[in-house]
């Protein structure tokens, strides 16, 4: 936690630093400067005795080593030369003949090169330790602040976000209120001898709003709020990170009430065995080590909450989790229908939007995207708008927009017609699977618009509901419609092409997941077979000491068929229907783009409405 701006900060010298100044210093005016005035003005004897005798003299000053003496020029201005002092025992009385006044004196240098001799020395050595002071300063990293924490404070009401600017977190925020009534009303829980929880520890995915709520929380007790992230405790000194976690608490025991937030704090929180097997990092140890004696140091009403955010609760230490310090935790999932819609409506207060566009349709057709995604997607309407000059959004800017984030921009480049047939068969295939075939979402779009992503084409499905369990027929049913584009290849062209690669690199890892972790194998049974870590290591170099090697193979062969099967299915889907594949990879082909409700009707002209009938997964 940083400490408040202060403009009469003090800028301290390094003592080895102004020892090494002083030094060049005196090297420079004894070795530089003074020779060079010295030199500058030097006149030979032979030729001061020549101006001696043509009275051109006008003052003489005799030192120990040499003298200056005094020339008129032609224009009658006076100029001093020095001469270097040599053994004549008639110089007196050559003096005394010319007229010219003299006199002895001790020599010494003059002020006014004395004081130049100084500054000029000391004018770089001083700009180059300020412009020094101030990169260092800039970066956070001054000489004198190594131990200091470099957090933002921002006062509650100056965050200036409230709950009303949080949308679809649902329980999240109840159980946050319960800290803002604390830091407002402590008396009331002090009474009845409650503690309220030193730490709390917001976990969930990437862009589910962790920091907004953070904010939010500060902003409506109206606390000083405290934000930093967990790299920003450790540097490549040792004892950096340790030091800084200190002058964290301490300045916060010193703005109570008040939250201190440490964004991604997983950076810093690892468990310190992993730490140790990994790189061997103590700096980084000693920091957490640090931080959990001082969440342990403080009483839990001293009005400072330590707030934190990951989205990599697995890998923090167990004793930063415990009771008594990071003592609750919240919960951040993806927002629900109803909490998307909550989201949209905020990012959508200052847009105007077109009569037709729906954002309750909107919130129904993004299932599964976080509140940044949802952010982005009215972003990008916005500016797709302001392409066509258009005075509001549309529905068909917001459509695109989810494509855009979905699928990736658009590219203009077009496809030549052989690629442009495949491609177009390809995406076809997955859209009649999962048309004809039951327990799948229902088809949106369908593209052979090459996007920035890499791909040539896209289908699109729009789930109709959130989903919370996945049966093993709607597992099923997602492998056949993912092999559908291989299976048109095969069924059209008698031979697959690199097109499918991303297919079947999904629904391979899928079919992996159905035996080692959902025990969906009636040869394996319902057993577990993944490493703790939820991934599943098949290579026999891997000392998997609790599988054997003839289970090994069977769960290999049981994946195989799996991925088999559902190629099957979706041939034999795409066989049966083969005049529509035929008529709707035609139109495709001159359209580019075919809506769910085209492909629907496009297939009941084609068959006729008997013989449309969804397929069932049969083992």
């Amino acid at each position: 936690m940083g400490m408040p701006s202060n403009n009469n900060k003090r800028k301290q010298f390094s003592v080895a630093y102004f020892i090494f100044m002083l030094f060049m210093l005196w090297i420079f005016n004894d070795m530089i400067y003074r020779p060079y005035i010295v030199r500058e003005t030097e006149t030979s004897y032979n030729q001061f005795l020549d101006y001696l005798n043509e009275k051109k003299v006008a003052q003489v000053t005799l030192g120990a080593d040499r003298f200056a003496f005094t020339l008129k020029d032609e224009a009658g201005k006076q100029v001093i030369h020095n001469v270097v002092r040599v053994d004549d025992p008639n110089l007196v009385d050559r003096l005394i003949a010319s007229g010219v006044d003299f006199a002895a004196v001790k020599q010494t240098q003059s002020a006014l090169d004395s004081l130049m001799g100084w500054v000029i020395a000391f004018l770089p050595l001083i700009l180059i330790w300020y412009f020094m002071y101030r990169r260092m300063s800039g970066m956070g990293n001054s000489v004198m602040s190594f131990g200091k924490n470099n957090s933002q404070e921002i006062q509650g009401e100056m965050t200036g976000v409230k709950f009303s600017d949080v949308g679809g977190v649902g329980e999240a925020e109840v159980e946050l209120k319960e800290i803002i009534e604390y830091l407002k009303d402590p008396a009331r829980f002090n009474r009845l001898g409650a503690k309220l929880p030193k730490g709390v520890l917001l976990v969930g995915p990437p862009g589910t709003g962790k920091t907004l709520l953070a904010k939010a929380t500060a902003g409506e007790a109206g606390v000083a709020f405290f934000s930093l992230t967990g790299s920003s405790f450790v540097e490549m000194f040792v004892g950096v990170g340790a030091a800084r976690v200190r002058d964290l608490f301490e300045q916060a025991k010193k703005k109570a009430p008040c939250i201190v937030f440490i964004d991604e704090i997983d950076a810093i929180g690892q468990a310190r065995s992993t730490i140790a097997a990994m790189s061997g990092n103590s700096e980084r140890e000693n920091t957490l080590n640090q931080l959990l004696s001082e969440m342990d140091g403080f009483k839990p009403n001293t009005g400072v909450i330590i707030m934190a955010a990951t989205n990599r609760p697995e890998i923090l230490d167990q004793a930063l989790v415990r009771p008594g310090r990071f003592d609750r935790q919240v919960q951040v999932t993806l927002p629900t229908e109803e909490g998307r819609l909550q989201i949209l409506r905020i990012h959508a207060r200052d847009v105007p939007l077109a009569e037709d566009a729906d954002l309750g349709r909107l919130a129904k057709i993004t299932p599964g995207f976080s509140g940044a995604d949802l952010s982005n997607i009215i972003n990008e309407a916005s500016l797709l708008a302001v392409r066509r000059d258009a005075p509001a959004v549309a529905m068909q800017d917001l459509d695109l927009a989810i494509e855009r984030v979905v699928a990736g921009l658009q590219k203009k480049t077009p496809l030549s017609p052989e690629v442009r047939k495949k491609v177009a068969f390809h995406e076809v295939g997955h859209a009649l699977t999962a048309f004809y075939l039951s327990h799948t979402d229902p088809v949106h779009k369908i593209s052979i618009i090459p996007t920035a992503k890499g791909a040539l084409g896209y289908t699109m499905q729009m789930p109709e509901e959130d989903q919370y369990l996945t049966s093993e027929e709607e597992l099923r049913s997602r492998m056949a419609v993912m092999l559908g584009g291989r299976a048109a290849e095969l069924l059209v062209f008698g031979t697959a092409t690199t097109g499918a690669s991303n297919d079947l690199e999904r629904v391979s890892m899928l079919a992996r997941r159905m035996v080692t972790e959902f025990g969906m194998s009636k040869k394996l049974g319902p057993v577990r077979y993944s490493n703790p870590e939820g991934s599943y290591l098949q290579s026999p170099s891997t000392n998997r000491t609790d599988i054997s090697q003839e289970t090994l193979a069977c769960i290999d062969e049981e994946i195989r068929d799996l991925v088999t099967s559902a190629q099957n299915l979706s041939i034999s889907i795409l066989t049966e229907h083969r005049s529509v594949l035929d008529k709707v990879s035609e139109e495709l082909q001159q359209k580019e783009v075919i809506m769910g409700e085209e492909l629907k009707t496009i297939a009941l002209e084609t068959e006729g409405e008997h013989h449309f009938e969804r397929v069932p997964i049969s083992e």
